[in-house]
């Protein structure tokens, strides 16, 4: 009974962390942080296990561009600052014949430290309110059997198109249902239905509530209006043979809003001390329903093709290597990063795609070097620089004061901490250089210690 318990605890664990993609390092290649999963870290009490974290972020984006005289430069961002705490708390419970349940409870405060006026672009607190709040991040019913899992209520989830893009201040919740099935050796099947979300940083709404998905969508408020609050259906198959080949294929229908179809394949392995991921990656974007119709202010269709190359070797050394054509389609500015999803290959540390007037016809490139400092005898640092080079096409691309924009670099630099026994730190400084606006510079500071 105890084993069969922990297998359960495990799935419940883990489950959501196995609908990602396979890679080398789960890290390697993420735009938000270079932190490890730490393993769960829980307190039991007859059987209920408690565990939490807190977190406290230093964050500073300088965009030349001052909330106290503001200007349209950089789309109108303003120079933004601030510090913050998260807590986080759960409660899981033991199990009742194949039932769990757990409850989250997560919180943001400033403790009344930051100038308003500089938090426009911090994505912790609401953008309009700017004050500490607490939120019921998690409230999940669970049940396994053998190899079916079903789950309903809210939940930090990881699928490739949304996510919980936990590597922020704040992760993204979700409500949602949703089933798993693993009969087929190597083969995982999902079906599920996301109703609503909460989360700042990737929310079209008020982060710190919860929203319908088409509310929280980038959408044009005229669309999101007409269509109501619509949520997305999704449907995807995996295959990993555990040696070297990893196919997934993900089908996201949005009500009323757009369908996304996501395919990668990713290809591992190990040659002496080097280990390597080839990996490909299509997605499409299309509108759908009253969004597709004539009354519709958005327009999104267009596709995304994307390779990568990342490798890592036993002396530490580890490398990122990626690249990304957009098709000659609409759409990306409501799209690309909403409700969660960053699984694109070739993007910057912090600011991505978002201060480019049109990734229209773009493509983007993307090196990335890093080493752990093990043989230092320091192996749970990571330090590393990532430059980004987006070629823009001008006819689309445009500055704040209607330019052309040929290029955008970005130049990343990351030193990432994580222990065992639970702390964890990653610091990370970004500038980016767009054609026919000011630079833009960006520092984050952000760790904390997991319970």
């Amino acid at each position: 009974m105890k084993k069969a318990t922990l297998l359960l605890v495990t799935s419940l664990v883990l489950l959501p962390k196995l609908f990602g993609a396979h890679k080398i390092d789960e890290t390697l290649s993420q735009d938000h942080t270079y932190e490890k999963r730490l393993p769960e870290r829980t307190y039991n009490i007859d059987g209920w296990n408690v565990f939490g974290d807190i977190r406290a972020g230093l964050l500073k984006y300088d965009y030349q561009n001052s909330p106290k005289n503001p200007t349209s430069l950089n789309k109108g961002h303003t120079d933004s600052k601030g510090f913050y705490v998260v807590p986080k708390i759960s409660l899981r419970s033991p199990d009742l014949h194949g039932f769990m349940f757990q409850a989250t409870v997560v919180g943001a405060t400033d403790f009344g430290l930051n100038d308003e006026d500089y938090e426009s672009r911090n994505f912790v607190f609401d953008p309009k309110e700017k004050k500490s709040f607490t939120l019921l991040q998690e409230a999940i019913a669970y049940y396994g059997h053998k190899n079916n899992r079903v789950l309903v209520g809210r939940e930090e989830l990881t699928t490739p198109m949304i996510d919980a893009d936990d590597w922020y201040m704040l992760a993204d919740s979700f409500e949602l249902a949703r089933y798993s099935n693993k009969q087929l050796k190597n083969t995982t099947f999902n079906l599920g239905y996301f109703n609503k979300m909460a989360g700042v940083w990737d929310s079209g709404a008020n982060g710190t509530e919860f929203h319908s998905m088409s509310e929280a969508s980038f959408i044009d408020p005229y669309d999101k209006n007409r269509i109501g609050n619509k949520g997305v259906y999704f449907a995807s198959a995996l295959y990993n043979d555990k040696k070297h080949h990893n196919l997934q294929v993900w089908e996201y229908y949005g009500v009323d809003t757009y369908n996304i179809l996501f395919t990668q394949y990713d290809y591992t392995n190990l040659i002496n001390s080097f280990k390597y991921d080839a990996g490909l990656q299509f997605i499409d974007f299309d509108d759908v329903g009253k969004l597709a119709d004539e009354q519709s202010h958005t327009h999104i269709d267009y596709q995304l093709y994307s390779a990568r190359f990342d490798g890592k070797f036993d002396n530490g050394f580890n490398f990122a290597t990626g690249v990304s054509k957009f098709s000659d389609g609409e759409g990306q500015g409501a799209t690309l990063g909403a409700w969660g999803g960053y699984p694109y290959f070739a993007t910057g540390m912090i600011f991505h795609f978002f201060e480019a007037g049109s990734l229209r016809d773009a493509s983007s490139y993307k090196a990335q070097l890093g080493y752990g400092l093990k043989s230092f005898d320091l192996p749970n640092i990571w330090v590393g620089y990532r430059y980004t080079y987006f070629d823009l096409n001008p006819t689309y691309s445009k500055s704040s004061n209607n330019l052309d924009q040929n290029s955008m670099m970005l130049n990343g630099f990351r030193v990432s901490y994580t222990s065992k026994k639970g702390a964890y730190f990653t610091g990370t400084y970004e500038s980016v250089d767009l054609d026919n606006e000011p630079n833009t510079y960006s520092l984050r500071l952000i760790g904390g210690y997991r319970f």
